[in-house]
């Protein structure tokens, strides 16, 4: 199945969270959803609430987590196995792994208003990590990278636009705006996932 193509704001309402997939529309008064309760389309809220079985909010749980990180099935398959192998909690592993992701952090440290446009600057050879030249939004940073955007490309609009919005920068990152440069000064933990995920879901599903 290809990449969904619609409506950003139909998957808010879908998966009854706020997924911030529009980038500066979700943070305005523009954004048509509330962080109330969003109902899904066509579906009265208390019907559809009683009428999801156990699978049905673990498969709910993993889309919406595949939706947030802009990710497809196999590429979220192989993250999963990947914190399977991890010592440690597996649902939390998976979380980080997610987190350290090249395209999230771009997005994380300000230089793109959503992660699909993080996805887009990364595969347009903007970024730079250590210097070198990285195209592979999957790519895995590691504690004391510093990710940085190319010298031509700080010219770009793209970039002074999203810095303009200075969205609150998480404590296992540091930026200097100025240079369009930032650093990983740690590993990430679960409480930087702000978003009310329940990866518990995730993992019992994928271990039937």
């Amino acid at each position: 199945m290809g990449r969904y193509t619609g409506p950003k704001c139909r998957k808010c309402k879908r998966y009854a969270m706020k997924l911030y997939l529009k980038g500066d529309k979700c943070y305005s008064d523009k954004c048509p959803l509330g962080e109330e309760y969003i109902r899904p389309p066509g579906e009265p809220s208390k019907r559809w609430r009683s009428r999801e079985s156990s699978y049905g909010l673990q498969l709910r749980e993993k889309q919406r987590v595949k939706c947030i990180y802009d990710l497809r099935e196999r590429q979220f398959r192989n993250l999963f196995d990947k914190a399977t192998g991890i010592e440690g909690v597996t649902g939390e592993e998976l979380l980080k792994l997610l987190e350290r992701r090249l395209d999230n952090v771009v997005y994380r440290l300000g230089f793109a208003m959503s992660r699909r446009q993080a996805r887009q600057v990364v595969r347009h050879n903007y970024i730079r990590v250590n210097g070198k030249k990285v195209d592979i939004p999957s790519y895995q940073v590691s504690v004391g990278d510093v990710i940085s955007i190319k010298e031509k490309g700080k010219k770009v609009s793209l970039f002074s636009e999203a810095l303009a919005h200075e969205i609150e920068v998480k404590q296992w990152l540091s930026v200097n705006r100025k240079k369009m440069e930032g650093k990983i000064v740690a590993e990430p933990s679960r409480v930087d996932v702000e978003y009310p995920i329940k990866e518990n879901l995730i993992v019992e599903l994928y271990s039937k």
